[in-house]
């Protein structure tokens, strides 16, 4: 079970506020750049007054047992370790709290046309499937015409918005706070006063990310450096599904003085990962818990922090609100208030510095902290 709508207190943000108070340097284990050169002096979290926020309610579990689901997934589908696999937790969920029969997945191939997303969309409709749920900023346009087609099916589309239909559901998150307290995790762990970012696509989504990890970084350690690159442009998809380009940049980030890079790039964070490996340096993850997938055994040891998106916990909501008839218990943005957004402790690497961490998640959700979307 996940933290239902969990928030903060002050006694959380007094207790890093105090633990700071009069240590402007290594907090959290970091020091200055190698040699000393860069000032990474490091400030306090604000301490927040009062309650941060009230939990939202969570709304009683529906029966879920007629519905028959579609799920169209993403470039690398389930077992990608990331984003499509956090939909397919929330699918579990479904079937296991809410007695929902086994979905049926189907799953986007790297560089294929539109038409083929349309096409797999509309066979999900031919077979049946209400609610059908699209994995992705890919399927807009096929979504767009495959719903107004349909208008007594309905579809939700995760991380996109520009689908204005009845019908369509958009189940979309401010990835920027999410990323800021991975950010602000970097700045307090870092040795070098330098960290990178690895993304995908150069794309307004994924910018999202790097905007927050920046801000993050930049409010722990106002001189800390941070290196951004992305896999491939915009328009081109693969550098979420191209592990090898992931190592080659990641690579050129910890031999540039980051130890610590922030990878938002789909299955190419495996890429990332095995550059830290191989480099000793460090890294954080996204979208999953990525410390714990199975796939990522191997070199998980690297990894510590995920950013997490909780596309499980947008995907199970919906899922629940068809099944009550009620999309109205939908949140319009799945952020920190609402458990849609946040950050892993698996591994125990950033323990020593989560009264910090928190005390900036306190102030981002009473308002003190406005978190850009952008840089």
């Amino acid at each position: 079970m996940r933290t239902r709508r969990g928030v903060t207190v002050v006694a959380v943000a007094m207790t890093a506020a105090l633990a700071l108070a009069g240590c402007a340097r290594d907090t959290g284990g970091g020091g200055g750049a190698q040699g000393g050169a860069q000032d990474c002096t490091r400030n306090q979290p604000p301490a927040v007054s009062g309650a941060a926020a009230q939990p939202a309610p969570e709304p009683a579990r529906a029966d879920a047992s007629k519905l028959k689901v579609g799920l169209a997934y993403d470039i690398g589908g389930r077992g990608d370790a990331s984003f499509n696999d956090a939909a397919a937790a929330g699918i579990d969920r479904a079937s296991a709290q809410l007695k929902m029969p086994k979905a049926t997945e189907a799953t986007a191939q790297p560089g294929e046309s539109e038409d083929a997303a349309a096409s797999r969309l509309r066979q999900l409709v031919a077979g049946g499937h209400n609610p059908i749920i699209a994995v992705g900023f890919n399927y807009a346009g096929a979504l767009s015409d495959v719903a107004a087609q349909n208008p007594d099916v309905r579809f939700a589309i995760v991380d996109d918005d520009t689908v204005s239909l009845p019908n369509v559901t958009p189940l979309v998150f401010a990835e920027e706070q999410g990323s800021f307290l991975v950010g602000a995790a970097a700045a307090l762990k870092t040795t070098t006063c330098k960290v990178g970012f690895v993304g995908g696509v150069d794309n307004p989504l994924i910018q999202k990310f790097a905007a927050g990890y920046e801000q993050g970084a930049k409010a722990v350690a106002p001189n800390i450096q941070v290196d951004t690159k992305y896999i491939s442009p915009a328009g081109d998809t693969t550098g979420f599904n191209d592990a090898t380009k992931g190592t080659e940049i990641a690579k050129g980030q910890y031999d540039g003085g980051s130890d610590i890079v922030f990878a938002a790039a789909g299955k190419s964070n495996q890429g990332v990962f095995s550059a830290a490996q191989t480099g000793g340096k460090q890294a954080i993850g996204v979208d999953s818990d990525q410390y714990n997938s199975p796939q990522l055994a191997q070199v998980k040891d690297v990894i510590i922090t995920s950013m997490i998106k909780r596309v499980d916990v947008s995907v199970y909501d919906y899922i629940n609100a068809v099944a009550a008839n009620n999309l109205t218990t939908l949140p319009k943005r799945f952020d920190l208030k609402v458990d849609g957004v946040g950050y892993s402790t698996s591994g125990g690497k950033i323990d020593d510095i989560k009264p910090q961490l928190e005390a900036y998640k306190a102030a981002i959700i009473a308002g003190q902290i406005q978190v850009k979307s952008t840089k």
